[in-house]
This record gives structure tokens, C-alpha cells and sequence, in this order.
């Protein structure tokens, strides 16, 4: 057995399934001993490396499991980087496989002589360089078990020469004893201090207009959110990566808070005096209540995350769900419903204006109305991806979740790109579920070369590509927050549907809102199809009325940065700019 052999046998002892990535000349010794257990442990090939450490990063959002991405020496690794960073930020299980150059020659300007290891400190909670073939059971298990423990990136870079290395006993420091380390993986039961619970229980209890934020880290924690939100008579607000914490028609929800949320979102917000905030790093502090208007409880996972956005009264250490669990007995229900009941009348109003928009029939075709007309088509165990920038917007707001769905993006990276990869992992991970890549013409082209991957692997993934030919939300930032006009970011037409045909799928383009129902079915058939489905839909934006907006704006509120332009321009105006196009970036939670 050589060092090859035993970092494949230590990933089934983790339970690795799956590995993301392209070979190469750097890391061909594990290719081999992977290709000798691929009746145990799947490689799929991507045709870009950041592809797979997202695909890496997607897998880990959707199963909970470790996602596992590989890459040879020098650019192979390199490549990797964008993706790590998505998962470091959004905290997901990671773990990057590298080659690296003949050990005796790193240092020495060889080829590709990248130090991969010190180029990714910053991105990994755990990272090491294979010393020898003795060394890699030891470190593969350390590295397994760190990421899937502090849910972050661990990465190992194995010398090419070292993976073909026979392990024998003679190789072995004397304190090295073989099998020392453990394929375990240990859990808390992650409850806060009894006596936090009693004080946050008071704050809340005390508290006549209590918002709740929920975000990622609430996604397994929807019943409790919704006996919480009913004994304290709040509102549910959802931070982006909280999409699916709570199902759009929950009575208690408001939907997405920031400038891709809702208004009732905003005005609780705006007017609670209680915060309790779930499982969420949302990273816009101008959108949450200003220090000294409201007193918070925040329940978080990670003790160095507790009070980063706001100053809470009171910090709860623990699982989102077991946590609430242990203090909803706690909890005295409120008889006064008003605030409640003022956002349910609000979201009644905002569901009417989102139907009305995603509902015309005006050319040229709206996004709203793909959104909308996607949603209503969505399975109910449907897994959507989405990417960032204005897409975002139209996902957040005109596609519904249902109980039982998963939706995601890239969070706090906010990176363009990784909606394809994502929902082939998806689909990789779940065979027998409808797998939506929601994105737009920018983002997809980036990495739109792995379409082909679901093709060659017969995945059944959808995607559905919003066609604007235009870097839509750096368009919006240079025009309504820096009042400029645009410049550099315009795109060249593709058509995306021929391109389809040309990797061996199936394309549609609709133009016109009357097909766009009609295609999105033949895209959705009921039985899960071999083949990929794009439906490309043209929009048009009209610039100059955009501008000329954006420019009366400046004029009543002066700087366009600050929030109060924000809320203006984005909630409250009477013609809101996001009539035809909207901003934003995806927002982390």
C-alpha cells in the first residue's frame, strides 16, 4: 500500500463518497488509487478547479457531510481558491487535496513550484504539508476531522514523488505508532449556561415588539423558530442564507431583510424594541436596529460571533434548534399581537405587488416573471441554487421556498459563478430530486463550461438563466450609489440555448412572458430527465430612465450611501427603481 492507497482508505473511513476535481501531472498518484476504489468512492471530473471547490462547498451546504475537492500543483491548486473562500466564509466542511512538486526540488524555481500550503493559511482551519507516506494517515484524519468540527476548509498537499511512496514500518519516527489516530468524529450537545437562558427569557419576555433574524445556522431549527415566533408574537425575518429556515407561507415570516427584502422586513426592523437574532452573521449592520432602540438575545453557534453586528444584552452559546428548544419553556406568550399582526397585513400588501410583477405580460419580458413562474413549478423537495448580483433579487423575493425545499447562494463571499457547480453537486448528492441552478447570463458564463459536466455524468440538473446582457448590479452601483454613468459592463450576447446543444443538451430561449410558463414545463417534466434543460430569457433595461432616477434621488437625499437613500430608493419610493432592474449582491447570514 503506498501514500496514495492510505489517504483514499482514510476518506471512507470518514465517509467521503464523492471527490470533485481535474487530474494533472502533480497529483496522478492519487488519481491512481482513486480509480482502483471508484466502486466505493465517486470522482467527478469538472473542466475548471474552482468549479469542483464549489461543487466541494455545495455538497457540504446540502448534505451536512464533508466536501472534497482536488487539484494538481501549481495553477491546479491556485484555481481552487475562490471556492475555499466561499466555504470559509459561509462555514462549510472542505476539505482540498493538492499536489505538490518532487520534495527534494520545492524551493528550487522548479515547475509549477507553488508552496500551496503557505498560499492557503488564511483560507483553512486546518493545512499540511505530507512529510512522507507514514505521515498521511495521521494528517488525513486531523484534517477530517477538523473541518466537519469547526466547519471550515482544511486542506493537505501531498509531494508527487510521496504518493507513490510504499509505507513500510522502517520509515517511522519512534513515536509515530501505527493507527494512533481515530476515524471518530466527536459532537457536544452545544447548549448554553442555564442561567443565560433564564436572563434571555426575561429580555424577550419584557420585550412589547419582539423581531426575530433567522439565518443559516436556523435551517434545522423551522419548527422552533415558528413556537418562538407564535409565543412571542414576532415576526420571522430572514437573512439570505436563512432563505429556507422558514417557508414563505408561514404566517410568522416577512421574508428577506436588507436591500433585497421586503418593506415589512425593514419597518420591523425599524420598529421593534427586542431582537432575537438566530443563527445568522448578517453582515449589513445599517439594516439592523440602531444601537440603543432595542435590546437583543443572540443565539450562536461560534462564541466569537456573539455581538459582532449589534450589542446584544444577552449571548446564547449553542445549536440553534437545542437552544431554542431549551428556552421556548421559558417563554410567557404575549397577548398582544399587534406587531405581529401589522407584519402579516404588510406581507398580505408585498405578496399582491410580487404577484402583480411576476405576473405581466408587457415585452420586453420581465425577470420577475421567470421568478415567478419558476416557483410556482418548483417540486416540493426542490434544491435551487442561485448566484450573485441582481439574480439575487428576483430569487429572494419572486421564488417562494416551501418546507422541504433547500435554496442557496454564495453568502458572504458573494461570489459570481457558483450556481452550475452547486446544483451539480446537488444532483451528485441526490439522484432522485429536482436540482435548479436559478442565474444569470454574468455569473454563468464564468464557469458555464461545466455544463458539459452534467452532461457526460447524465445529470438531470435545470438551469434557468437570466438573459440581460449586461453586469447588472455593478451597472446599478455605478449609476444609483456613485450617480456615474455606466461604463464596462455590457456583455457580449451569447446564445446560451445553442450552447446547450453544442455540449449535448437541450436549450429553449423565451422572449415572449406568454411562452415562459409553457417552456419552464418542458423543462420540469415529471419524471427526471437525462438531459439539461436552459431556458434563456432576454431583458431589456431601460438605462436612461434609470439614471435620470437615480440622479433625482442624489438631489433629495445628497449622498446616495447612506441607508436612508437606501430605504428611500429601495421601499418606500412611489415608482421604485427596482422596477426593472435591481441591485444587489447576495447577503451572507
Amino acid at each position: 500500500m503506498n501514500a496514495s492507497d492510505v489517504l483514499v482508505e482514510s476518506l471512507l473511513d470518514w465517509g467521503v463518497e464523492v471527490i470533485f476535481g481535474l487530474p494533472g501531472d502533480g497529483i496522478n498518484g492519487v488519481m491512481e488509487a482513486l480509480r482502483q476504489q471508484q466502486d466505493k468512492i465517486r470522482f467527478i471530473q469538472v473542466r475548471h478547479e474552482e468549479a469542483a471547490a464549489f461543487m466541494a462547498c455545495g455538497y457540504a451546504k446540502f448534505t451536512g457531510k464533508l466536501g472534497v475537492c482536488l487539484a494538481t500543483s501549481g495553477p491546479g491548486g491556485i484555481h481552487l481558491l475562490n471556492g475555499l473562500y466561499d466555504a470559509k466564509l459561509d462555514h462549510q466542511p472542505v476539505l482540498a487535496i493538492t499536489g505538490l512538486q518532487f520534495h527534494d526540488l520545492i524551493g528550487t524555481y522548479t515547475q509549477q513550484d507553488v508552496a500551496l500550503d503557505k498560499l492557503f493559511m488564511d483560507v483553512c482551519v486546518y493545512n499540511e504539508r505530507v512529510m512522507g507516506p507514514t505521515h498521511v494517515e495521521n494528517v488525513t484524519d486531523l484534517a477530517c476531522r477538523t473541518a466537519l468540527s469547526y466547519r471550515g476548509v482544511s486542506h493537505i498537499t501531498i509531494p508527487v514523488d510521496f504518493q507513490e511512496q510504499e509505507v513500510k514500518s522502517g520509515q517511522r519516527s519512534k513515536r509515530n505508532v501505527v493507527h494512533h489516530s481515530s476515524d471518530v468524529s466527536a459532537r457536544s450537545a452545544r447548549l448554553p449556561d442555564g442561567a443565560d437562558l433564564e436572563r434571555a427569557a426575561d429580555i424577550l419576555n419584557a420585550g412589547k415588539k419582539v423581531a426575530i433574524l433567522a439565518g443559516r445556522g436556523a435551517l434545522d431549527a423551522t419548527d422552533e423558530l415558528e413556537k418562538a415566533a407564535e409565543m412571542l408574537g414576532a415576526p420571522i425575518i430572514k437573512a439570505l442564507l436563512g432563505k429556507a429556515a422558514v417557508p414563505d407561507d408561514s404566517p410568522y415570516t416577512t421574508g428577506a431583510i436588507g436591500l433585497l427584502g421586503t418593506r415589512p422586513s425593514q419597518e420591523a426592523m425599524e420598529d421593534c424594541d427586542t431582537l432575537l437574532i438566530v443563527g445568522s452573521s448578517f453582515p449589513y449592520i445599517e439594516f439592523m436596529p440602531r444601537p440603543g432602540q432595542a435590546k437583543g438575545v443572540q443565539i450562536e453557534l461560534d462564541p466569537q460571533r456573539i455581538g459582532l453586528r449589534f450589542p446584544f444584552d444577552v449571548g446564547l452559546v449553542g445549536d440553534s434548534r437545542n437552544t431554542l428548544r431549551e428556552l421556548i419553556p421559558l417563554l410567557r406568550r404575549k397577548q398582544d399581537r399587534s406587531f405581529l399582526q401589522a407584519a402579516q397585513a404588510g406581507m398580505k400588501d408585498w405578496w399582491k405587488v410580487m404577484e402583480q410583477r411576476g405576473t405581466r405580460r408587457d415585452k420586453p419580458m420581465k425577470p420577475q416573471v421567470v421568478a415567478w413562474e419558476l416557483g410556482k413549478r418548483l417540486s416540493d423537495d426542490a434544491i435551487v441554487s442561485c448566484d450573485s448580483g441582481t439574480i439575487a433579487t428576483w430569487w429572494a423575493r419572486q421564488v417562494p421556498v416551501k418546507r422541504g425545499q433547500m435554496h442557496t447562494l454564495s453568502g458572504t463571499q458573494a461570489t459570481m459563478a457558483p450556481g452550475l457547480p452547486y446544483t451539480i453537486a446537488a444532483q451528485v448528492a441526490y439522484p432522485q430530486r429536482q436540482c435548479v441552478a436559478f442565474v444569470g447570463d454574468g455569473g454563468f458564463s464564468m464557469l458555464m463550461a461545466d455544463f458539459v459536466t452534467a452532461v457526460k455524468y447524465k445529470l438531470p440538473i435545470k438551469v434557468v438563466i437570466i438573459k440581460n446582457n449586461t453586469l447588472g448590479q455593478i451597472k446599478w452601483e455605478q449609476m444609483v450609489f456613485l450617480g456615474n454613468p455606466e461604463f464596462g459592463v455590457d456583455l457580449h450576447p451569447i446564445d446560451f440555448a445553442e450552447f446547450a446543444h453544442a455540449c449535448g443538451g437541450i436549450g429553449f430561449t423565451a422572449e415572449d412572458p406568454n411562452d415562459c410558463g409553457r417552456l419552464l414545463m418542458r423543462c420540469f417534466p415529471p419524471r427526471c430527465a437525462p438531459l439539461l434543460d436552459i431556458l434563456v430569457c432576454h431583458i431589456h433595461n431601460d438605462a436612461g430612465s434609470l439614471f435620470q432616477r437615480s440622479k433625482d434621488l442624489r438631489g433629495q437625499y445628497g449622498s446616495p450611501c447612506g441607508s436612508e437613500y437606501a430605504t428611500h430608493a429601495f421601499h418606500r419610493s412611489p415608482r421604485p427603481l427596482w422596477s426593472n432592474l435591481e441591485p444587489l449582491t447576495s447577503e451572507g447570514g
